[in-house]
């Protein structure tokens, strides 16, 4: 049965936990470790904990670590329990009525008075940097914050899509032409059944090294990788495809960050439409990757783009690859089609990415 940790936060562009076990499985053994520098959702360094495998995760993203870290750092369940029955009693409404009302218009249509107040009081209270517990419980908010409420009741928000927050005024628009208003939700029920629901599988015994950090960074850090460091399996962001800060900008507020979308607060690399600075961009990790794998280290890596032929994604990730200062052969390369695209949920017609190309690598 799957982990019921995998869906924690459901997240856009991601690769299903089936590719990081192939993977995994193909070129280690218990005991190695595995790197992913884009973790995302933490698919990979979790995925390596359940196989027996010691995991480091990297991202730039907030959302990104906090859910990775969250997943492969799991605090008990009677600690998140106890957590949450503390910041529910000391929970007084009243006090998070003014704060509430100056937020923009599009948090009065997405929540009811109440789901906002008890928001912006969780949003305050968790120290979710330092505290496992608390990043648990923030976790398992933002898997929740927006979503297709009139189909789940773990939804605290008026209909939005589940992956990413759609724009302020687009969602009111939407709001308004089909007449739709906020659910009626209670924030700790919600995070108690999904506390339940989750902590029905139990957490992996081992725990990863999760960063938030830029890829150019990882090299500053790596003495305190596990070792042997032999395999990285990671998905780059894909060339033009999204922009991961303006799609995850309500997370991103939840997390502490302004209550509008942002371009460039976060990372310069969010989203490259030249192809010379994503290569380099790309040409950077590969640098980072020979300074920090083992001798004879494999990298598996999941790339797409619009406007790029497989070919091309080939030929970039081979080319660059010289970066690494090491030698690179390239063992394997394979294309498969993009079925039951996330974007058509939400963006129907749209012109995303149509395939993907999975390359694995061996460095000398």
């Amino acid at each position: 049965m799957r982990h019921r940790f995998q869906a924690l936060c459901p997240y856009f562009a991601m690769f299903p936990e089936s590719f990081a076990s192939t993977w995994i499985s193909r070129l280690t053994k218990p005991g190695d470790a595995i790197l992913d520098p884009f973790c995302g959702r933490g698919t990979a360094p979790f995925q390596a904990l359940l196989m027996g495998r010691r995991a480091i995760g990297s991202d730039i993203n907030p959302v990104a670590y906090c859910v990775t870290r969250a997943k492969t750092n799991a605090p008990k369940l009677p600690s998140v329990r106890r957590r949450i029955t503390v910041l529910e009693k000391a929970f007084e409404p009243d006090k998070w009525e003014t704060e509430r009302k100056k937020l923009p218009e599009f948090f009065r249509r997405a929540y009811t008075p109440l789901t906002a107040r008890q928001l912006l009081y969780l949003r305050n209270r968790l120290n979710w940097a330092c505290s496992d517990v608390d990043c648990m419980i923030a976790a398992i908010i933002l898997g929740a914050l927006h979503g297709e409420s009139q189909k789940s009741p773990y939804y605290l928000s008026n209909r939005m899509p589940r992956t990413i927050s759609t724009k302020p005024g687009y969602s009111i628009r939407f709001w308004e032409k089909h007449g739709y208003k906020p659910p009626k939700r209670d924030a700790f029920n919600v995070l108690r059944n999904r506390v339940d629901y989750r902590y029905q599988s139990s957490p992996p015994e081992m725990r990863a090294l999760v960063l938030q950090s830029d890829i150019r960074d990882l090299a500053r850090v790596s003495s305190s990788f596990p070792k042997p460091l032999r395999c990285v399996v990671t998905s780059p962001p894909y060339f033009n495809v999204t922009n991961f800060e303006e799609d995850q900008w309500l997370r991103l507020w939840f997390l502490g960050g302004p209550p509008r979308p942002t371009y460039g607060r976060i990372s310069r690399d969010d989203r490259h439409k030249a192809e010379e600075s994503y290569w380099n961009l790309i040409s950077d990790m590969w640098q980072v990757l020979g300074c920090v794998l083992d001798e004879k280290g494999d990298v598996v890596i999941r790339l797409g783009g619009k406007h790029l032929d497989a070919a091309q994604i080939v030929r970039g990730l081979t080319a660059t690859s010289a970066s690494s200062k090491r030698g690179v052969t390239l063992v394997s390369d394979e294309v498969s089609m993009i079925r039951n695209r996330q974007t058509d949920v939400f963006r129907p017609g749209s012109q995303g990415c149509k395939f993907e190309v999975d390359c694995h690598f061996r460095l000398s």
